[in-house]
């Protein structure tokens, strides 16, 4: 075959290549040759195509690529043989190129100059173009002159008039990057990972957290500390970069829980080591609920006054309005459940000796004690006394010294006090039997013991009955 046969064939078998491509096509291609204004791109077989050498420079406006060089560019027309670019240069796009570039997809640089009703302006190739608001990034601008003079690669979404109607976005083409990524982000994305991301937004009930390529996760308020969260604003702040751990993955729809408390040390692990039931601790009340108060020990450990450690008052609710929220004050430990994780505690009124931090004893409550408790319920079987937090004993009704149960209420009211005498403990300490009748003996006894012991009395009328001291009193009196 002669020469001008063999270059006839060479331009047709690349114009028959060029037909398999279409403009928009993404493809790939090494360099082979460099001229002054093109460069000669390899993409496949005898098939080549050209790309400008100011597709090939970086912003200084160095050549980046040398001979060789493996590149992927996007085909912007078939016309003639392949001609491809890897983005428009900014002020370099005709209004030809332009519109190969809403064609095509490709992107464009644009700087943004000024916020206007809805958006943004920005100058693409010299023409006044529009970008919307929504479409300025993939989240929510809180700040719109953050955007002003940057410098952007955009899409054209809208082409209109030759080019006098632009409408761009800068969102389309982050997107298209993330989805390009997601996947290998999401690998990385396992139960236990400890990731850095971005927080997106904050809400009452969490943080929203991208974690790269769009791929985002949720920061429950409940996995932020140890400690009652409030105020989820107070831990995270919208565009803060923080790491957390990855807790959960649901495959089926691809939603992450992360965790941030779990990068420090869990309190309970070690409370063994510092509560023991007795103790005095300082806490702080975080909320009321109707069977109590919940109190804070310390960060992340939190015990409940249950509202049976609190004295009788006899109304309605009474025990809460003694107690706060953010009220502090010192509290007893009265049981300890380190793996359920439950404290109970009971409030220690001021001024009391324990409320100085000293250990509490239960050794008063051995039989014959003498105590003064409050009046907590009636039953038909007698009379409950709240003696101490957590301590409640039973006056039968055969001790309560009263003939008639018609009186029950009105001797003993809700919330008043009443001395009391221990008749009985058992072994475990719940139940506690009272005597209020052997403390009115035992009053009785000290008058009679009082009386025979005063020195005031003429000898022979210590021990005399009622009926000698009314002979006496009815008798004649003696001139």
């Amino acid at each position: 075959m002669s020469e001008p046969d063999e270059d006839f064939a060479a331009l047709f078998e690349a114009s028959v290549r060029a037909t398999q491509y279409k403009r928009g096509q993404t493809i790939e291609g090494t360099i082979v040759a460099i001229g002054p204004e093109v460069a000669l791109v390899n993409v496949g077989g005898k098939g080549e195509a050209v790309i400008e050498i100011d597709e090939l420079k970086n912003a200084d406006g160095v050549l980046e690529v040398a001979t060789g060089d493996h590149i992927q560019a996007t085909v912007v027309s078939t016309a003639g043989g392949l001609t491809l670019s890897r983005r428009l240069q900014r002020g370099a796009a005709s209004a030809q190129q332009l519109e190969d570039a809403f064609r095509a997809g490709l992107p464009v640089d644009g700087k943004v100059e000024r916020d206007v009703k809805g958006g943004y302006e920005v100058r693409v190739a010299g023409l006044r173009a529009f970008c919307p608001m929504s479409q300025i990034d993939v989240v929510r601008t809180t700040d719109p002159a953050q955007h002003i003079g940057r410098v952007y690669a955009f899409r054209i979404t809208e082409y209109k008039e030759a080019g006098k109607n632009l409408v761009v976005s800068r969102r389309a083409l982050l997107e298209d990057e993330q989805r390009a990524s997601a996947a290998d982000v999401r690998r990385s994305i396992v139960p236990g990972a400890v990731v850095t991301g971005r927080v997106v937004s904050v809400r009452d009930f969490g943080a929203f957290v991208d974690l790269g390529a769009g791929v985002q996760g949720l920061l429950h308020v409940s996995e932020m500390a140890w400690s009652r969260v409030g105020d989820t604003s107070q831990f995270v702040a919208a565009g803060e970069s923080i790491t957390v751990q990855v807790l959960r993955v649901d495959e089926g729809t691809q939603k992450i829980a992360l965790g941030l408390k779990q990068l420090t040390a869990d309190p309970w692990s070690t409370a063994g080591t510092r509560y023991e039931v007795g103790q005095v601790r300082t806490g702080r009340v975080t909320r009321l609920a109707e069977f109590g108060a919940f109190v804070e020990l310390e960060p992340g450990i939190e015990g409940l006054a249950h509202a049976s450690t609190f004295p009788p008052t006899g109304k309605s609710e009474g025990w809460s309005r003694a107690i706060a929220v953010n009220m502090t004050g010192a509290f007893e430990i009265l049981s300890l459940d380190l793996e359920k994780r439950r404290i109970g505690v009971a409030l220690v009124p001021e001024g009391s000796a324990r409320a100085g931090g000293a250990s509490s004893s239960r050794t008063e409550l051995a039989p014959g004690a003498r105590l003064t408790g409050k009046v907590e319920r009636h039953e038909t079987f007698g009379v409950f006394v709240f003696l101490a937090p957590g301590c409640t004993g039973l006056i039968p009704f055969s001790e309560t010294g009263v003939t008639k149960d018609a009186e029950i209420a009105s001797t003993f009211p809700i919330g008043a006090e009443v001395e009391v005498i221990v008749l009985e403990v058992d072994p475990s300490g719940r139940r506690i039997r009272l005597s209020r009748k052997a403390v009115l003996d035992a009053q009785e006894a000290d008058e009679l013991r009082a009386y025979t012991e005063r020195t005031d009395v003429p000898s022979g009328e210590a021990f005399g009955s009622l009926g000698h001291k009314l002979r006496d009193a009815l008798g004649p009196r003696r001139p």
